[in-house]
């Protein structure tokens, strides 16, 4: 046998399970103790330090950012690179350099994010209005602070917010800004946490620091009258609607309505826009042009392209000859994100919790925070002015006797003495002595000592009035109001999003924008429809269908054509034939029931078509009840796409029947599965108000026997039947023995 080397090693027995502590033992624990403590700190933090602002208007990885610049001096210095600012800010903000420069990028004015931008940029920083228009990186660009920082940092060294050291605690960073205007309203703000979110809508600063003076002297200030609406960035049209305005002013909830600012060039025949909603991008709009032409929805264009360049965003829109640019823009408006809506939610956080407030809220809880910077600045300086009211009262104790204080500081041999005999020499406290002690030598003389010492009687007068200032809380708004007041001159600027209003829309009528061109409607019995042109049907007539399906209706109409679509659970579906794209014969067709939404297991009785909603519906039921609605009562005053409670639902019902309003008294032949059938004049029927009125009873059934079958009939078809007329209701009816089975009544129906 070998022998084993000496520097071989044993090798080590592996341990069994058994040995090990608690291995393989599985410990049952509830999910909501697993969530509270794993998922409930996570979320308290995204709501409580990432994603909700606060009173300043900042969230805290904006505050890092800021404060980190106005420490580098970027407030009065000049530019430097956004890469010096980005690694300064990593000792505040510990996410990474790439989430830093995002947030920095969205202050910075090249962005054109903010209505008054916090960083003054020079390079690429993007466009808040582009989606593809990136952002050069952080080593290219340059940033310093813009001059309205001045109103975020104002006494930030006196005392007026609380600090709190970093996440290494290194150094101390502010929790909140002394912001001399409610910023919380100048600039949008979205964020979202975990089950809540913010979204502000920003406002002009000059309206914003008018109100809030308005409130502070009248806590129940008309808003409205000076807080005139949002005013976005990125400008355009909004409109005002002062109901819903109020809305958002008093719950803090609601949505604003923006539009396009455009103008027509008319010697390119193209439609030119230039301000866009600012929930919007470039790319999304002509995406949804493009979208819009490939479905047929906008015959009227041609071609559209990004014209964006130095002079600003613009977007151009070719139009084909002989449209109307208006009735095109109304229609643009409608189909596109050139008219979008901004959705409101003001969730703040006030003293560490979210709060969903109205403006008025907001302004009284700035204000009242407002208030607090203001009296600790106060206070500061009070401090401050008695600590050297009381170093200057003891120079002043020197003016007695210039030579004795020289005195006794030549004749202490140790220095440690010199204070403690000052103080004796002279009866002033150690502070007193150690600033004595400290004089130079060409400053002991009398010119100096009297002038010091004159300013006493002003910091004295000084310390009265702020004594008298923090005592009076009337005093210290006057100070915040002159403060407003300032900032909404220094920076106060024009509106950008300007108003359109109800009387504006008048005429723009959305039936006049729908091209209007005859098209044949087909309904198969499954629920497939087609829109065919009658070029197209001329090509190829021969229609496509399921195995075992046909088709139960064909019109020749108009693409402005409404549809009713009514439904086995007694619904009635409305649109239009021009939201269906044209087809071809040899194609199946949209299919109803999946286009406009239906639930399970409904699916279409019958459609009907109409252009003014005249005329009436005959319901006829299969227990020989027949009820006659006028069609009016499906008639909308809002683009509402469902109705319920169409039709009765207290028996089948077999069919639909229209009656145009010039014919009201024309002939309906019934008949039952029993062959009996009727004929009589329609004005029998009396029109209901109610959609789901039960009818007149018009046929007397017998046991196990139900209507079958309904048409209208004309003059000629009616002289045919004229047995079977009656003239009262309900009739028992006559034996059907010479018309066709049932099913078959072709000659009725042609």
């Amino acid at each position: 046998m070998a022998r084993k080397k000496q520097s071989e090693k044993p090798k080590r027995q592996a341990i069994p399970d058994a040995y090990i502590a608690g291995a393989g033992i599985v410990e049952e624990e509830k999910i909501t103790d697993t969530l509270e403590k794993n998922y409930m700190p996570y979320a308290m933090s995204v709501i409580i330090s990432r994603a909700l602002p606060e009173i300043d208007g900042f969230k805290p990885s904006h505050r890092k950012l800021l404060y980190t610049m106005y420490q580098m001096n970027l407030l009065n210095g000049g530019l430097t690179k956004s890469a010096n600012v980005v690694g300064q800010t990593m000792r505040l903000n510990p996410h990474g350099d790439s989430a830093i420069y995002e947030t920095m990028v969205r202050l910075a004015r090249g962005n054109e994010a903010l209505l008054h931008p916090y960083v003054q940029s020079k390079g690429n920083f993007g466009k808040a209005y582009s989606r593809d228009m990136a952002y050069a990186a952080s080593r290219y660009t340059e940033v310093k602070l813009e001059p309205i920082c001045q109103e975020l940092f104002r006494d930030i060294d006196k005392d007026t917010v609380d600090f709190v050291p970093n996440y290494d605690n290194t150094m101390q960073e502010p929790t909140l800004f002394p912001t001399t205007f409610p910023s919380v309203l100048v600039n949008a703000n979205v964020g979202i946490a975990v089950s809540m979110a913010s979204s502000i809508c920003p406002f002009n600063l000059a309206e914003v620091c008018e109100t809030c003076i308005a409130v502070l002297k009248n806590p129940e200030h008309d808003l409205i009258s000076t807080l005139k609406g949002p005013d976005f960035p990125s400008g355009g049209y909004l409109y005002y609607d002062e109901d819903e305005l109020k809305k958002i002013y008093d719950t803090g909830r609601g949505s604003v309505r923006v539009r396009s600012k455009w103008n027509y060039n008319k010697e390119d025949g193209c439609l030119e826009i230039t301000e866009i909603p600012y929930s919007t991008t470039i790319e999304a709009i002509i995406d949804k042009i493009v979208d819009c032409i490939k479905q047929g929805k906008l015959r009227e264009v041609s071609y559209v392209r990004d014209e964006t360049g130095k002079d600003g965003l613009k977007i151009a829109i070719d139009l084909k000859r002989g449209n109307d640019p208006e009735k095109v823009m109304q229609k643009l408006f409608r189909l596109t994100p050139l008219q979008d809506s901004y959705s409101c939610n003001f969730n703040i956080l006030v003293n560490g919790k979210p709060r969903v407030m109205g403006v008025r809220e907001i302004l009284q809880e700035w204000s009242n925070f407002r208030l607090s910077c203001v009296s600790r600045r106060l206070q500061f300086d009070l401090k401050k002015k008695k600590e050297k009211l009381h170093l200057l009262l003891g120079l002043k104790q020197i003016l007695l006797d210039i030579d004795k204080a020289v005195r006794i500081v030549r004749e202490t041999e140790e220095e440690a003495d010199v204070v403690p005999n000052l103080m004796i020499g002279f009866g002033i406290d150690e502070i007193q002595a150690e600033y004595v002690a400290e004089i130079k030598l060409r400053h002991l003389n009398r010119e100096y000592i009297l002038r010091r010492t004159q300013e006493t009687d002003q910091l004295q007068a000084d310390i009265k009035e702020i004594e008298e200032t923090l005592t009076d809380p009337k005093k210290i708004q006057k100070i915040i109001i002159s403060e407003l007041k300032e900032t909404a001159k220094k920076y106060g600027q024009p509106r950008k999003t300007l108003f359109y209003y109800a009387s504006d829309l008048q005429g723009e009528q959305e039936e006049e924008e729908i091209p209007n061109y005859p098209v044949h409607l087909f309904l198969s019995e499954s629920g497939y429809f087609k829109k065919i042109l009658p070029a197209s049907l001329r090509m190829s007539h021969e229609q496509k269908l399921k195995e075992d399906d046909r088709m139960v209706c064909h019109l020749e109409t108009t693409n402005r054509i409404e549809l009713l679509f009514f439904t086995s659970q007694q619904q009635v579906y409305k649109t239009r034939a021009s939201e269906f794209q044209e087809v071809k014969a040899s194609v199946m067709g949209d299919y109803v029931p999946a286009k406009l939404g239906f639930g399970d297991g409904e699916y279409v009785v019958q459609m009907i078509a109409t252009m003014d909603y005249s005329g009436d519906l005959l319901f006829v039921f299969a227990n020989g009840k027949i009820a006659r609605v006028p069609l009016s009562s499906y008639a909308t005053k809002t683009n509402r796409k469902k109705l319920q409670n169409a039709y009765s639902d207290k028996s089948p019902l077999v069919q639909v029947l229209q009656i145009p309003a010039e014919d009201a008294a024309c002939d309906v032949f019934v008949r039952t599965d029993g062959n009996r059938a009727v004929l009589l004049d329609a004005s029998l029927i009396a029109a209901k108000a109610t959609r789901d009125t039960q009818g007149v009873q018009v046929l007397t059934l017998k046991a196990k026997h139900a209507v079958c079958e309904a048409c209208l009939l004309d003059a000629e078809q009616a002289a045919q039947l004229k047995k079977y007329r009656v003239k009262t209701i309900p009739a028992t009816g006559g034996l059907a023995k010479d018309l066709p089975s049932s099913g078959q009544m072709t000659l009725l129906s042609e």
